[in-house]
């Protein structure tokens, strides 16, 4: 379809596991028993076992909750010294070598990045990724902290990859952390595996929806991910729930849905994503879809000549029935922004550079489409509104000759910012009219 795809690298993030066992089948730990983490290396027994962690020894107080392999079993903090911690088992069940360890309730003094990570973090910017993904994310800094590791890789890197943070910490929420964190970042994931482990199963479709929200208040994409078609891994089809899953993540307003072990190592690849595309295709078309939207969409209320244009290029597409709405830009902003809208129509977004056109590739609703520099005339707005026509009708984004287009555009072509026109033009071209429109 020769359209830009953008491709996301995922950064691990730390792994926080328990030491091992003197037996090699684990200990069962009793509801109601005191279990010991401490920092000696010796193999562990029913009764102790080495935490290989003393940040989480730092961190953690009397009452807080350690979840061991995945929330399998589940301790309280009873007490503390010096290189440990007296945990009371309140769900019992078996422990075994290297299982990971979930901290709800505690801020780790560790950085997000391990070295394994700086170094995957170095091959992805040599080989040009569009967009990382940061696990692990427990604060705004954290997102400062990787900012400056990909500055200080290329600094003459005009188009860096954007970052998109993983929300899978508990922490993410407290104070205004979530909205520091969106704003200091380029996207979001709602990683609902972690998440679902720290936090109550009652709890993430609330939090998804908080995320969303603020992601679509602050004009940033939102993708969700983790189990939407899991039993696809071993099944043609997905259950009912899993569908329902995955069409309320789209009514929530998410910019895009993800899948994990479905593609990456199911048994049905191809059909899982053929099923995804069935179920957003469905819910886009519902009467339902468009009103949820309109119901939540955000206010734009910075007072600059670029949101004004999008607000009138969505409200004339509207009135005049446009097929689309069709923004010139550099970096992407004017796209995103009238991404941040929902309009009825989609937006073709034209841009010389590559990478925005890889980046804008994650927001709701856009067409991204490369046109080199030597292609856009920008002494000429006639011709970029003929290259504009060319470049919809390829895409399928209009039909007929009277089709009408809204096009936004900004000079000094370039200017970041600078979006202070917009003009209705037929399919046909700039030079086109007829009476009826």
């Amino acid at each position: 379809y020769d359209h830009p795809i953008a491709i996301l690298g995922d950064l691990q993030g730390p792994k926080i596991r328990t030491g091992t066992f003197a037996n090699p089948a684990g200990e069962m730990l009793q509801a109601g028993q005191i279990f010991r983490f401490d920092s000696d290396e010796t193999p562990g027994n029913a009764q102790r076992v080495f935490l290989p962690h003393p940040e989480i020894i730092k961190a953690s107080e009397v009452g807080h909750v350690l979840l061991i392999d995945d929330g399998k079993v589940k301790v309280v903090v009873s007490g503390k010294g010096p290189g440990y911690l007296d945990c009371e088992v309140v769900v019992g069940g078996m422990i075994k070598d290297r299982k990971g360890v979930n901290t709800p309730d505690s801020i780790l003094e560790i950085s997000c990045l391990t070295p394994k990570d700086r170094e995957d973090l170095d091959y992805m910017l040599g080989i040009g990724v569009d967009w990382v993904a940061l696990s692990f994310v427990q604060r705004p800094e954290d997102i400062v902290e990787i900012k400056r590791l990909i500055m200080s890789y290329n600094p003459n890197n005009a188009n860096p990859p954007h970052i998109m943070a993983k929300i899978e910490k508990p922490s993410c929420f407290w104070g205004d952390n979530l909205e520091r964190i969106v704003d200091l970042c380029d996207g979001i994931m709602v990683a609902r595996g972690d998440l679902g482990v720290e936090c109550q199963p009652e709890d993430v479709p609330i939090l998804q929806k908080i995320i969303i929200d603020e992601c679509r208040k602050q004009g940033k994409p939102a993708v969700v991910a983790t189990q939407m078609m899991e039993s696809m891994i071993e099944s043609p089809t997905p259950t009912r729930a899993e569908a329902s899953d995955a069409a309320t993540a789209i009514y929530d307003g998410a910019d895009a849905i993800m899948l994990s072990a479905e593609s990456a190592a199911g048994a049905y690849p191809e059909e899982s994503v053929l099923m995804q595309q069935r179920i957003i295709n469905r819910v886009e078309g519902d009467p339902h879809y468009s009103k949820y939207l309109q119901a939540t969409r955000p206010k734009i209320t910075d007072g600059t000549t670029a949101s004004a244009i999008i607000l009138a290029a969505r409200s004339v597409a509207r009135n005049v029935n446009a097929k689309c709405i069709a923004s010139f830009t550099n970096g992407g902003n004017t796209a995103r922004k009238a991404s941040m809208k929902r309009p009825e129509q989609p937006i073709l977004a034209i841009s010389p550079l590559k990478e925005t056109c890889r980046h804008l590739a994650m927001s709701w609703g856009v067409y991204p489409e490369f046109c080199p520099t030597e292609n856009l005339n920008t002494d000429n707005f006639r011709d970029m509104l003929r290259s504009c026509c060319e470049i919809a009708l390829k895409k399928g984004l209009v039909t007929e000759d009277k089709d009408l287009i809204v096009v936004t555009a900004g000079f000094p072509f370039g200017t970041p910012g600078a979006a202070n026109i917009i003009r209705v033009i037929p399919a046909a071209g700039p030079t086109y009219w007829d009476e009826t429109l």
